[in-house]
């Protein structure tokens, strides 16, 4: 399996979905009432928790990768063209 970068906000977001989906079987199969509107504040807050975690870690790798990479000399073929293959954001 190729490993990826770990993802947070995806995390939150996830856990937030599949909190709702439990209280809709939990209400659909009689083991407790669950009133129609309840779920609606809780994937809100989820999602937008989920957002806010997904931008400061956008942020702080940004950060971090323009700490690590130094920048070539202006006049050196690096600074025109990148010698690597192009990255593809996720």
């Amino acid at each position: 399996m190729l490993r990826h970068e770990f993802q947070p906000g995806k995390l939150i977001a996830g856990i937030f979905v599949t909190i709702a989906g439990i209280t809709y079987i939990g209400d659909a199969g009689d083991a407790w009432e669950t009133p129609w509107f309840a779920v609606i504040p809780l994937l809100v807050f989820g999602l937008t928790l989920a957002g806010a975690v997904a931008l400061l870690t956008g942020a702080i790798r940004r950060r971090r990768k323009t700490r690590r990479t130094p920048m070539p000399p202006a006049g050196s073929p690096e600074a025109v063209a990148p010698s690597g293959p192009p990255e593809i954001p996720n």
